[in-house]
């Protein structure tokens, strides 16, 4: 598709310039697909998309930046999927079930594609890391959507876990998205099953929070990730503070 029919759409600058970065990251997605991430230059997804080199630059400073789009794309795409199922259900281990299915649905198209850059996004030094400064951005939206099924649940969460949980909510889904990369059943069908089973465990470990006895064990295990993974630090509110 040449850049010329995204500028004469007519449409106010802004939203040609929405669809001309729209379709840079598009192209970028497909050829990654089809030649593998390695091999795919900037000035290649330029050519294709009938675009400049220089305004392929102007829209994203490199690949990785094209991955931390394809992030955003996601994230965004997800905070809309999960809709539906956090109005209709207060019960946890069901919000948390149709919130890890909505992102196994979403990024079912980009299974091969995924394994193709994991190499990379692997590398803690990477900017393609979940944990990297790059990709905080993604990263807090993604918590956000933790943030809501625990918001809206029947379920007692106690007032003082109300900030770490979804952080390690959070961690949990990643692990779920660790094992699909790496799933080859047909339909990703054992990453399904991962996902209802680690909603069932979650939520009964956010009931017996309810006891007192169990709170600072969840907040040492927050403590541990937060001292240990990069980029949490600056991500996670300190004990006892909520995020601005």
């Amino acid at each position: 598709m040449p850049a010329k029919n995204v500028e004469d759409d007519g449409g106010s600058p802004s939203s040609k310039s929405e669809q001309t970065r729209a379709l840079i990251l598009e192209t970028a997605m497909r050829l990654f697909q089809e030649r593998g991430y390695d091999k795919t230059t900037m000035r290649a997804i330029a050519k294709e998309a009938g675009v400049s080199v220089g305004n392929a630059y102007y829209y994203f400073e490199g690949k990785e930046h094209l991955i931390q789009g394809f992030y955003d794309r996601i994230a965004a795409e997800h905070q809309v999927a999960v809709r539906e199922v956090l109005a209709r259900e207060t019960d946890l281990e069901a919000r948390l079930a149709g919130v890890l299915r909505a992102w196994l649905d979403i990024a079912t198209p980009y299974h091969e594609f995924a394994v193709q850059f994991f190499k990379n996004a692997a590398d803690p030094d990477s900017p393609l890391s979940p944990f990297s400064e790059e990709s905080e951005h993604a990263r807090v939206e993604a918590i956000s959507v933790h943030r809501q099924v625990l918001a809206g649940t029947k379920t007692k969460v106690p007032e003082e876990l109300r900030d770490v949980l979804p952080e390690l909510m959070w961690l949990s889904q990643m692990g779920l998205v660790l094992y699909w990369i790496f799933d080859r059943t047909p339909g990703r069908e054992r990453s399904y099953r991962l996902a209802e089973r680690g909603a069932r465990l979650t939520a009964r470990g956010v009931a017996l929070a309810r006891f007192r006895v169990l709170r600072p064990l969840v907040r040492e295990v927050h403590e541990l990730f937060t001292d240990f993974l990069p980029g949490m630090t600056k991500m996670m509110p300190a004990p006892g503070r909520r995020p601005e």
